[in-house]
Formats: C-alpha cells, sequence, structure tokens
C-alpha cells in the first residue's frame, strides 16, 4: 500500500508496547491488510512504513501492535471506528478486520486409537514415531520442566529449524530442549485491551499459567512417561501421538482469551520458524473467512504445506455449533475412548444414579447416608443462582454438613464444588440440564463430588422434593460411591455430548466437523503450580491431569498428522485429511453405529463428519482427495466473495469468471458430499460434484464404486471403475444427484445421508454423501 507519503522524523515512531491510545474506550483493534509490494522506497521496513501511516488518521496516533510478513501483510492497531472507516478507503489498504476474541476449547487413547509402541510395523514405526517434524501448538503455553518434554534419546534439532526460545525471568533458554525446539509469546493483542497484563497471575512468557497448552502438547507429542496418572485415576503409560517429534509453542491466550492480532501473529511466526503441522484447540464465533484471522492465517500455512488441526468447538450437542470450519483446515469434534470414571449418587431411597468424577482426596464415609439438599429449593435465594451454585448464592447454615444438588451451567464445574466447599458442604452432585443430556465430564473436584446426567438429576429432584413433602420423618439423604478406573467400556466410540456439531454454518455444502478423534477424559501433562480442579484455593499438585474438550481431540489428530506426514513426506496438508476421513470409522467396538452420548440414539455424520480416525488405515487410504491452493481460490469464487475478499485470506488476485463457469461451491475436490437444495416449487431437483482422486496405494490397481444413497435419491457414479497404471496416477470422476420434493414446514429442513466407496478389494476410500432439503420461509 502506498498508503501516505508522509515524511516524517523516523524517532517519532511508536513501539509495539506504547499506549497512547491503548485503552480508549472507543477504540477497537483491527487487522489492517496492505498492497504489501507497494512500500514507497524511502522507508528501509514495513513497520516504519505502517506506523508513518497512522498519523494521518485523526485520532491520537496509534501504535501498531503486531507486524505480519507471512502468512498475511499488513499490521494490527488499536484504532477507532472512524480510523478504521478512513483507512479502509484508501486505496492501497485491502481490508480492515476488526479483531475477535477466542476462548478455549475446553493417556489411554494411544492404544484406543490402535497406536502400540511395542508393534514391529505400523504407523509409529513406519513414520519413526514422528522424529524431525515441528509440531506447531498455539495455545496458553507449556510447562517445559515436565517429563512428557525430555528430550532423552532424540537427535539434533532440524537444521531447518529457524524458531527460538524466548528467555524470561521464569522461562530461560534451557528450557527448551531437542524436544521442545522453540518457545514464544504474543501478547500485544491482549494488552491493547486490557492494559499491562498483571505478572503476579500469569506469566509474561511462554510459560503456561492456565495449564490447557501443556495439556494439549503432551497429547500431540508427549513422550512416553511410567508411571502416569491424576490423583491416582488413570495409571499407566502416557504417550502423545507423536512421541519424537519436535515441540514449539506459541502462546497467545491469557486471563481474558485469545486476540486475533495476537493469534495471527503466531501463525506468521510459526511458518517463518518452519513448523510443519500447526495445532489450534482455539475458537470463537463463526464469521466470512475474509473476516476470521484463524482461517487467514490457516490458509498462508497450507499454502506453505503445513497441515492445520482445529477443534470444532465444544457448543454442542446443538446444530449449526461448529467452529473453526474453512475448508482448508482439518476441523475435528471429540468422541469418547473405552476408559471411565464411575462415581454414582446412591440415594436414601435405594435408587442408584450414574454419574463420573476424579475426585481423589478423603471420600465419604463408607455405608453413612448424608443429608442432601438441592441448591434451587434452598430458602434465602433467589431460586436460579442457587440452583446453579453461584458465588453468594448459598446460604451456609442450610448447606452445613449436606450433599448439594447443583445444575450444570454459567460457571465451571469445579467452581461449584469450591462453592459448596466454602459454604460447608460436605459433598456435591451436578446435574447436567435438558440441553447437556446424558454426556458426563469427569472432573477433579475439591470435594467428594461427581456429575450426574439430565435425567439422573429429573430423579434426584423428585425424590427430594416427595422426601420433603412426606409426613414421615424421613429427610432425604444421599451417597456417593467412587469407584475408580473402569477400562473395556461399551460402546466407545460414542460422540461426546458437548462436541459441536454441522451443518456448516459458513459453506453448508463443506461437511463439518472433518473427523473425531479422542476428547472425553484424556490424561496429559498438567503444569507444576496449578491445581487440577483449575480453582486457585486448589494445592493439589499433580504431573498429569484429565481433560475434556474438542481441545483435547484436536492434538490427537496432530499428531497424526506428523506421524503420516513423516511416512509421507510428499503429502499436501489436503492429501493428509483426506487419508484420515476416507478411512475414518462410524461403527463402536459392539460393531454397532455409533452413539449420540447426550441422546443415547444414533449418531449423524452431522456429529461426526466422515467418521472417527483410524490411523493405521490412514497410513494406507489407497486414495486420496489432493487439493491445492488455486482449488480453494474457485472454491472463493464460486462462494461469491469479492477480489478485495479473496485477496485478504490467499495474498492472491482471482479471476473468478472461470472458476464460475467452471462450477460451484460443491466442486472443491473435498472427501466428503454435501449439498442443500432449496424447495422452491420444483418437483425434482439435481447436481454434481466432480472430484479427482489420486493413486497413492498400488500401481496397476483397479477400483469400483459402492453407493448407499441417501434415502429418497438416486445417486449415480460415471465412470463406475477406476484403473490405474502407476501411484501418482489422477483420475477424475462425476457423482450425480437427483432427489423429489418432500412437504416440509416453511422454515422446515429434511437431512438425509448416505455413502460412496471406492474400494480395490483390500481398501475402501469412503466418502459420506449428505442431501438436504429446506423449505423456504
Amino acid at each position: 500500500m502506498a498508503f501516505f507519503f508522509f515524511f516524517l522524523i523516523l524517532s517519532t515512531l511508536l513501539s509495539p508496547s506504547s499506549s497512547s491510545s491503548t485503552n480508549d474506550l472507543n477504540s477497537l483493534t483491527y487487522i489492517i491488510h496492505v498492497d504489501h509490494e507497494a512500500k514507497p522506497s524511502i522507508f528501509p521496513t514495513h513497520r516504519h512504513w505502517y506506523t508513518s501511516s497512522l498519523t494521518s488518521l485523526t485520532s491520537t496516533t496509534p501504535s501498531i501492535i503486531h507486524t505480519y510478513d507471512t502468512v498475511f501483510h499488513g499490521f494490527s492497531a488499536r484504532l477507532t471506528s472512524q480510523d478504521a472507516a478512513q483507512l479502509l478507503n484508501h486505496p492501497h489498504v485491502i481490508s480492515v478486520i476488526p479483531e475477535q476474541v477466542r476462548h478455549l476449547h475446553t493417556t489411554r487413547s494411544p492404544e484406543f486409537l490402535g497406536l502400540r509402541s511395542t508393534d514391529k510395523a505400523g504407523l509409529l514405526e513406519e513414520s519413526d514415531f514422528g522424529s524431525d517434524l515441528v509440531i506447531g501448538v498455539i495455545d496458553t503455553g507449556i510447562w517445559p520442566e515436565r517429563p512428557s518434554f525430555d528430550d532423552r534419546g532424540l537427535g539434533p534439532v532440524p537444521i531447518r529449524w529457524k524458531g527460538q526460545c524466548i528467555a524470561s525471568q521464569d522461562f530461560p533458554t534451557t528450557a527448551c530442549n531437542r524436544k521442545l525446539v522453540g518457545a514464544r509469546f504474543f501478547c500485544g493483542g491482549y494488552e491493547a485491551t486490557n492494559g499491562k497484563m498483571n505478572e503476579t497471575t500469569e506469566f509474561r512468557s511462554p510459560r503456561d499459567s492456565d495449564g490447557h497448552g501443556t495439556h494439549t502438547a503432551s497429547i500431540s507429542a508427549g513422550r512416553y512417561v511410567f508411571p502416569a496418572s491424576t490423583l491416582g485415576y488413570a495409571r499407566g503409560l502416557a504417550a502423545g501421538m507423536a512421541p519424537k517429534a519436535r515441540l514449539a509453542a506459541y502462546k497467545v491466550c491469557w486471563n481474558s482469551g485469545c486476540y486475533d492480532s495476537d493469534i495471527l501473529a503466531a501463525f506468521d511466526t510459526a511458518v517463518a520458524d518452519g513448523v510443519d503441522v500447526i495445532s489450534l484447540s482455539v475458537g470463537g464465533v463463526v464469521v466470512p473467512y475474509y473476516l476470521d484471522a484463524i482461517a487467514i492465517g490457516a490458509f498462508g500455512a497450507i499454502d506453505r504445506g503445513i497441515f492445520v488441526s482445529a477443534s470444532a468447538g465444544n457448543g454442542g450437542p446443538g446444530a449449526l455449533t461448529v467452529t473453526n470450519v474453512a475448508p482448508w483446515m482439518t476441523t475435528v469434534g471429540a468422541g469418547t475412548i473405552d476408559r471411565d470414571f464411575p462415581a454414582n449418587v446412591k440415594l436414601g431411597n435405594g435408587k442408584m444414579i450414574s454419574g463420573v468424577s476424579v475426585y481423589g482426596g478423603p471420600g465419604l464415609d463408607p455405608g453413612r447416608m448424608y443429608p442432601l439438599v438441592y441448591g434451587g429449593s434452598l430458602l434465602g435465594g433467589d431460586g436460579y443462582s442457587s440452583s446453579l451454585c453461584l458465588e453468594g448464592s448459598l446460604d451456609p447454615n442450610l448447606v452445613k454438613g449436606k450433599i448439594v444438588l447443583c445444575d450444570r451451567g454459567i460457571n465451571s464445574r469445579a467452581t461449584k464444588g469450591e462453592i459448596v466447599r466454602k459454604n460447608g458442604g460436605l459433598g456435591m452432585i451436578i446435574a447436567n440440564g435438558v440441553f447437556d443430556g446424558e454426556g458426563l465430564v469427569a472432573d477433579c473436584h475439591v470435594l467428594p463430588a461427581t456429575s450426574i446426567g439430565a435425567s439422573g438429576g429429573d430423579e434426584i429432584r423428585r425424590y427430594i422434593s416427595e422426601s420433603s413433602k412426606s409426613r414421615s420423618s424421613k429427610k432425604p439423604t444421599a451417597t456417593i460411591v467412587f469407584k475408580g478406573t473402569r477400562l473395556g467400556i461399551r460402546p466407545a466410540p460414542v460422540v461426546a455430548s458437548f462436541s459441536a456439531r454441522g451443518p456448516n454454518p459458513e459453506t453448508p455444502d463443506i461437511l463439518k466437523p472433518d473427523v473425531i478423534a479422542p476428547g472425553l477424559n484424556i490424561l496429559a501433562a498438567w503444569p507444576d503450580r496449578i491445581g487440577p480442579s483449575g480453582v486457585s484455593s486448589d494445592n493439589r499438585r499433580t504431573e498429569f491431569n484429565i481433560l475434556s474438550g474438542t481441545s483435547m481431540a484436536c492434538p490427537h489428530v496432530s499428531g497424526l498428522a506428523a506421524l503420516l506426514k513423516a511416512s509421507h513426506p510428499d503429502w499436501s496438508p489436503a492429501a493428509i485429511r483426506s487419508a484420515l476421513m476416507t478411512t475414518a470409522y462410524r461403527v463402536d467396538n459392539r460393531g454397532e453405529a455409533m452413539m449420540d452420548e447426550s441422546t443415547g440414539n444414533t449418531s449423524s455424520v452431522m456429529d461426526y463428519g466422515s467418521g472417527h480416525v483410524h490411523p493405521t488405515k490412514a497410513m494406507d487410504p489407497g486414495l486420496v482427495y489432493d487439493i491445492t491452493s488455486y482449488d480453494y481460490i474457485n472454491f472463493l469464487c464460486n462462494s461469491n466473495y469479492t477480489g478485495a475478499n479473496i485477496v485478504t485470506i490467499t495474498r492472491r488476485k482471482a479471476d473468478c469468471d472461470g472458476a464460475r463457469r467452471a462450477g460451484h461451491v460443491g466442486n472443491l475436490n473435498y472427501p466428503s458430499f454435501s449439498v442443500v437444495f432449496q424447495q422452491y416449487g420444483e418437483m425434482k431437483m439435481s447436481t454434481h460434484f466432480i472430484r479427482t482422486v489420486t493413486n497413492v496405494g498400488d500401481s496397476d490397481s483397479v477400483y469400483e464404486i459402492k453407493i448407499r444413497p441417501p434415502r429418497g435419491t438416486t445417486v449415480t457414479v460415471e465412470p463406475e471403475k477406476l484403473s490405474f497404471r502407476r501411484v501418482g496416477q489422477k483420475l477424475s470422476f462425476v457423482v450425480r444427484v437427483k432427489t423429489t420434493e418432500v412437504k416440509l414446514s416453511p422454515g422446515a429442513t429434511s437431512v438425509e445421508t448416505g455413502h460412496i466407496v471406492w474400494s480395490d478389494g483390500k481398501r475402501n476410500v469412503t466418502s459420506p454423501l449428505v442431501v438436504t432439503l429446506q423449505q423456504p420461509l
């Protein structure tokens, strides 16, 4: 952007930490995309040029927060809306993007996935356990002293690696090693909005003061550690997906959230450093891709051949809750594994209610029943607040010495326990609401506590109400029976209740999430100065912790991507994702269709995408659906994005005329198929998909089509047979879908699913096919 030719004295430049207008209540942080090549020669750097441009604005001259040079061209700054509009009108400013604040999407899993260190063949052995690949984890930082990040037995840091270990008072350069090869932090956006951080509560360094980043990093690439457990639960061998892969930590999340300007700076730096995989367990509101800093950063990464895995979000089980939906990212939902931590409620009437917990402190007296109360029916409160056990809502006189039933929601589950304990309660039961259904998450509570499903909560409330009304002297009582760790749970996997669901709110023609991976009650490394409950008063310390979320599922796929990249160095990010998707499975360990934890019913492609990842099969998928950066540009053209929108995302100018003549959004070479028909009175509707597959299996192989059409549709594939003469050969096919109108009320939707499978007799390359009919309002 030639911006403005202001011949100013360069000594007036503002540093990133300057706060002349940082905390102006009328300003916001914006990310400004510029024409990178138009810099006037009088400016020695782009930063000097960007700073000079800001002197023309009507408000107090703001400071630059970050500059971006790799995945994005431009800078971020705190601006008033008037300033932002002024910049947007300049001919060399391509776009001005308002910042979004993101939030975190908060082991036996390698064995559950079929990754065993003793196997002489398989993905771990074939990839040398991911050695020499670098996984960049964009999160809350890392606690480097944990044994999961030990570098014993690892070779030298890869020569191509350009990253750094940013030292500070609490993070010496010696914290990095041959395992943790880089550690950086980005707080400019956070401080631009919130002022200087309180360094008594968080570290101005890559060190993790939350625990989330340490946990996710060790899931993706933690070393083998034995023994490992949390408060005695889940005892065994802990390991990440790619135990020899190198790690680089990019800290972007702070006490008040994760800011887009910092996230984009982390992407920019990670790509320049030379990571092979980026793992991001962070998300926010879905917006168009040209306003989404994560989507923009991720495109810059895949454009350099870097695989990007992102969590789908924890907004489930409702529809349209999936986040991080750009088609160049691999979006990961969460499933269960075959391990559980039962902690059941025994009521005074003899009934048992199933629950889960990883409470590891002094238990309740065996055989003793305790008085039971429901927070929402206690006198002296407003009912609603006390039902949720919020701060200040409970009367100690009514809670002391009792087990308290609290409804899930608003504050964290562990915080509810702390509030009950402070008010004298001896135990707690957390009941799901109707929306949460029967999905259970085990927590490291600070008092004897358990979580139960919505139906169990209803039953306990009924019992309390009926006992309280009874004329007999029997008052409601209960106890909690902790049963430790239980293995071999059936069914598993099950789609976790919290896992965000489709359809894709931005592009319904692209099915999201892509896959699911283990995300419920996952054991992984934990920082030293944080209690396992995350509550500030929790003084317990543990090397490992058990957490749940799509945050935990995402790094499983990041680690698997590193293994696949090590086994197949020539595979693109899209090829790796294709291998994971087309080999995913949709049945549990009983051989039946995967269930939805929230309802107990059969789950669907809107819940799990292509299915649950199967690492061993992904190593040899047979065929892959590859996608280039130019294919994504054509996709954006067919999504009716403007030229400026497309440049913002891709840093390339696009000729959309050819793209729009060639096809539609659904013709992106994606490994799944989705179409949305609007019923405008047409009895018959049809569409087609064009796909190209690349042979990565055997030469001289023949694949034949198998079709399971969605109900009420006719599906044909031409040709019905693909004959490959060599590895690397590409062949194309057309899928035609025809359906007829169904009776729907205005605004209603009908979704039917099926599959198409290419099979050579030993490999099945499977793609879901989703047909959605919508009745306009």
